[in-house]
């Protein structure tokens, strides 16, 4: 009994502690453009004509868990993007066929991103898709041995979707311009034509998947219940109901912390590349992030640009008018979402900050770059402030 008369003057303190007039019209606007109630519907993607084909979508779900989509056939995409654990691991690096340099990122809303990967290295969705598949570390197959399996297993689902399948007989079992010697080898010895007809399959691959990711979306939460609330002009109460503690928190968030500089808008991310002071981790090779993943975007066949994209040109502006170079893109990575975050440790790009405690406490003390130049500037915040903002990145997630 006395549990629950506790819980409820919480509740009632959390209730009272917030009145929609007790913001600025600034700080209203900026939490209306916060909730999920503010996103736009999302873009069509005209480089994939079946981008939001229901039955791509579906076929899609199916390759994204098919784990004989790899070398050995014990490793799916849904191996390091769990549906119960906001499509990541938890991992500090992902684990396919061996350990990989960098964290899974979360896909809720991620077709919503015009680049992809902690380095941005694709720019699209279904381009995305196709990375991992030949990654020696994570599914270490070769494009010509998954355009012969899809004929074999899903010829007839593929075929009602994207058309005839080329005819296959004559295509090596292992061939790949990124896999070993042997199957490089056998790459180049096929007739270009041959190799398009590949490609075209294994492109059509990773639009499917495309499809599937397109339809994993983030879910309200009690700061958007919130949000919706003072952007109404009603009290938050009931479960759209924050604690003082956390106003406070959400207060620094987009004011004096200046979180909200990177991480705005309904999925709190401005999608852009930063460099933020976080540590290399030892061992691993050197990563300068943005830096070598613009340069491997331009590099890649399957970018925008690129003979496999569907719909015209005019689809490419962001590939066109990136920044493709200059200091600001060393050891810049991509801003994550913070949606969830609260329950998902550990953090940064490779995992090298534990807790989000230690986050706070990393941009509090914005630590200098060891390449590059940080953006980060010093910042003074008191036991109570981290606490709260802690707190309030908690509602983010629930």
């Amino acid at each position: 009994m006395r549990t629950r008369l506790i819980a409820v003057l919480l509740a009632l303190a959390g209730v009272a502690a917030c009145q929609p007039e007790d913001f600025t019209n600034a700080e209203k606007a900026t939490i209306a453009s916060l909730s999920l109630s503010a996103l736009p519907p999302l873009p069509a993607d005209t480089t994939n004509r079946v981008a939001d084909d229901p039955a791509a979508a579906e076929f899609g779900e199916t390759l994204f868990s098919e784990r004989r989509l790899s070398r050995d056939g014990t490793v799916a995409c849904a191996t390091c993007h769990l549906s119960e654990r906001q499509f990541q691991d938890d991992l500090p690096r992902s684990v396919g066929l061996g350990t990989t340099d960098r964290r899974a990122m979360p896909l809720a809303g991620v077709a919503r991103a015009p680049f992809l990967f902690w380095d941005g290295r694709k720019d699209s969705l279904w381009a995305q898709a196709l990375g991992p598949l030949e990654d020696a570390r994570e599914h270490g197959g070769t494009r010509a041995a998954y355009a012969r399996f899809v004929a074999d297993a899903f010829g007839v689902r593929y075929e009602k979707i994207f058309g005839p399948l080329p005819d296959l007989a004559d295509v090596p079992a292992a061939a790949s311009p990124l896999g070993s010697d042997a199957e490089r080898a056998a790459w180049q010895a096929m007739p270009e034509e041959k190799r398009r007809e590949v490609d075209t399959v294994f492109a059509n691959l990773g639009k499917a998947i495309a499809a599937f990711e397109r339809t994993i979306v983030h879910r309200p939460t009690r700061f958007d219940r919130f949000a919706d609330a003072i952007a109404a002009g009603r009290r938050p109460d009931g479960d759209a109901a924050l604690t003082e503690q956390e106003v406070y928190g959400l207060r620094l968030f987009i004011g004096r912390a200046n979180c909200v500089t990177c991480h705005n808008g309904p999925r709190f991310t401005d999608d852009h590349f930063h460099n933020t002071g976080v540590p290399p981790v030892d061992g691993l090779p050197e990563d300068t992030g943005r830096a070598a993943g613009a340069k491997k975007l331009l590099d890649d066949p399957f970018n925008c640009l690129g003979i496999h994209r569907d719909g015209g040109e005019e689809a490419c502006a962001e590939l066109r008018f990136m920044v493709k170079e200059g200091e600001e893109l060393e050891r810049a990575f991509k801003t994550p979402s913070l949606r969830g975050a609260a329950a998902r440790p550990p953090y940064m790009h490779s995992g090298q900050i534990a807790t989000i405690e230690d986050v706070v406490d990393h941009y509090v003390r914005a630590p200098a770059s060891v390449s590059g130049h940080s953006e980060l500037k010093p910042l003074k915040m008191s036991d109570r402030e981290r606490a709260a903002l802690i707190a309030f990145l908690g509602t983010l997630a629930e």
